[in-house]
C-alpha cells in the first residue's frame, strides 16, 4: 500500500515516514502544491496512493486547500478507474477549531499533533487499511 505523508514540519514528517515504512510504500511533501503535483503523478502513472497524512497549516496552500485541489484531480481521473483515497489530516489544534479556513471537509479522519502510534493504528483500522 502507497501513503503520502503531507508536512511542513520535518520532525513530523520523518516520524510519520519512519513509522509508515515498515509496512507501506511512503513518499513525502513538505508543502501542499507538491502534495498535489506528486498526487497527480501517480495517478498518471496508474500507481495511486491509499492514503494521505495531511497536515492542515501548510506554508503557501493549506491542507484544506490542498485537499481541495486533490479531490478536484481525483475527480479528473475517476473515469479511468481511480478510487477515493483515504485521508487523514492532522493538526495541532483541535478540529472545531478549524472552521474558519475550513474549504474542503472531504476527509476521513482528524487526528490532533503529537499524533500517538496507537491512536494512529485504530484511525487506520477504522479506515479499513
Amino acid at each position: 500500500m502507497k501513503v503520502l505523508v503531507v508536512d511542513d514540519d520535518i520532525v513530523h514528517r520523518k516520524f510519520l515516514e519512519t513509522l509508515f515504512s515498515y509496512s507501506w510504500e511512503v513518499s513525502v511533501a513538505q508543502d501542499g502544491m507538491s502534495a498535489v503535483e506528486l498526487f497527480e503523478q501517480h495517478l498518471k502513472d496508474n500507481d495511486p496512493f491509499q492514503l494521505i497524512c495531511l497536515d492542515v497549516m501548510l506554508n503557501q496552500l493549506d491542507g484544506y486547500k490542498t485537499l481541495q485541489a486533490i479531490r478536484k484531480v481525483e475527480s479528473s481521473y475517476s473515469e479511468n478507474g481511480a478510487q477515493r483515497t483515504k485521508v487523514i489530516m492532522m493538526s495541532a489544534l483541535e478540529e472545531d477549531t478549524q472552521n474558519d479556513i475550513c474549504v474542503c471537509s472531504d476527509y476521513d479522519a482528524y487526528m490532533c499533533k503529537p499524533i500517538m502510534i496507537e491512536a494512529l493504528e485504530l484511525q487506520l483500522k477504522k479506515l479499513g487499511l
